[in-house]
């Protein structure tokens, strides 16, 4: 059976489906074996092989009960995103490579339907009077959602995919984004309660690296973990809370923010604080929670570089007080910050860890940065590919005061 041949099948059994069987009696299982016997009733002599009829039953049971075509592409552990802008262009990245797919929902409505149905899954909602919307798939998958108007091509909707595996320090090693040594150094930083901020662009690895190192957390601690979709994946922390905001309603109320759970979070008794991405006026709450007794904590935000970083945090904390004098500010995350580690997308799409910088607090109007490891190309590289490693600068680490604290006296 030729695919234009196929897809006219599954439309005209989906169908005989919505026509014919009692859906809101029926559970999941009951449909699925239904029409399971359909399709064999209905292709009769047709040929078709094993792996089509299986497919057209998984296309017409998911277009009634799943996502449709995006069922599929969830299903397939090499595909790392999915962008769709309208119901005519999906797109997906797998391996690194960016593919348009040769797919396409049945109409804009279609489309429509399943976004609400993904949206409805985490309790949240979208429509004309609120079209953007932060949510997640059951899997854990990140889902931004941006509706007409707003968008001007059609619903879109963006998947970043869910790895079905906590990410390991190990697989970061083994990935070549840090060595062994820097994995023990970093593994000493995170139980001595340093503050670490990761930062680096979209698609560099921030959540993957913030999961990793967060599963250095002591097991016996009572950890808080903040982010606007739910996506950490902290392994075997008993005394674990996780909380993620929520959005306005069409109403415009009932709206949490991370600075509401931050906020909420320091009345919880935390001994650790883990906030999934700063981006806004949070960063004084967050830069304050550090300042008050709650070390060790971990958080990311996007930049391009360890100073950049530094320079966005301060605009992030005006957002949320205007008033305060800028000396003001660079004290607070002088003081705050320990640890800064940046990541970047290469050349060659590969993610790499390019520097990892201790903070030396606030001097003479500045923030004063001491890099103690720095990401160097090797001969090896070319425009193609991109080899070297992480190398240790001369510079002596200066704060190993909280390092003494927790009895480690190993050299950083």
């Amino acid at each position: 059976m030729k695919y234009e041949e196929e897809q006219e099948f599954v439309q005209s059994l989906k169908k005989y489906v919505t026509e014919n069987f009692p859906l809101s009696k029926m559970s999941d299982d009951e449909l699925n074996v239904k029409i399971d016997e359909l399709v064999n009733q209905k292709i009769g002599t047709t040929y078709c092989s094993i792996d089509q009829r299986i497919s057209i039953v998984e296309q017409v049971y998911s277009s009634i009960r799943g996502f449709g075509l995006l069922d599929s592409i969830i299903k397939d552990d090499d595909i790392t995103e999915v962008m769709i802008n309208g119901p005519k262009n999906v797109f997906i990245e797998k391996k690194g490579q960016l593919i348009k797919l040769d797919k396409e929902f049945e109409s804009q409505r279609k489309l429509e339907d399943v976004i609400q149905r993904i949206v409805a899954l985490a309790g949240r909602e979208v429509n004309q009077a609120n079209p953007i919307c932060d949510t997640r798939l059951p899997d854990g998958s990140r889902v931004n959602v941006v509706l007409p108007p707003i968008a001007l091509c059609g619903p879109t909707l963006t998947i970043r995919k869910f790895s079905k595996e906590p990410m390991t320090i190990e697989k970061l090693i083994r990935y070549g984004s840090i060595t062994e040594e820097i994995a023990r150094k970093l593994e000493l930083l995170v139980r001595a309660k340093y503050n670490i901020f990761i930062c680096g662009g979209t698609g560099s690895g921030k959540t993957t690296f913030l999961n990793a190192l967060s599963n250095y957390i002591p097991k016996d601690e009572r950890v808080i973990t903040i982010e606007d979709s739910a996506e950490l994946q902290i392994e075997g922390v008993e005394n674990l809370v996780s909380m993620e905001t929520r959005n306005a309603n069409s109403a415009g109320s009932g709206a949490i923010t991370i600075t509401d759970l931050i906020k909420s979070s320091l009345r919880m008794r935390p001994e650790r604080i883990v906030v999934g991405e700063v981006r806004g006026g949070e960063a004084l709450d967050m830069l304050q929670a550090m300042n008050t007794g709650h070390d060790g904590s971990l958080s990311t935000g996007h930049a391009n570089s360890t100073k950049d970083m530094l320079s966005r945090l301060e605009t992030m904390v005006l957002q949320g007080a205007a008033g305060l004098p800028l000396e003001a500010i660079r004290q607070q995350i002088g003081s705050a910050l320990d640890i800064i580690i940046h990541l970047s997308r290469l050349r060659d799409k590969s993610r790499k860890t390019m520097e990892i910088s201790e903070v030396l607090g606030y001097k003479n109007g500045e923030i004063v940065l001491n890099p103690l490891y720095k990401f160097v190309e090797d001969d090896k590289s070319t425009l193609r590919k991109v080899s070297g490693s992480l190398k240790r600068t001369e510079n002596k680490m200066q704060n190993v005061f909280k390092l003494k604290l927790a009895g480690i006296y190993e050299e950083i």
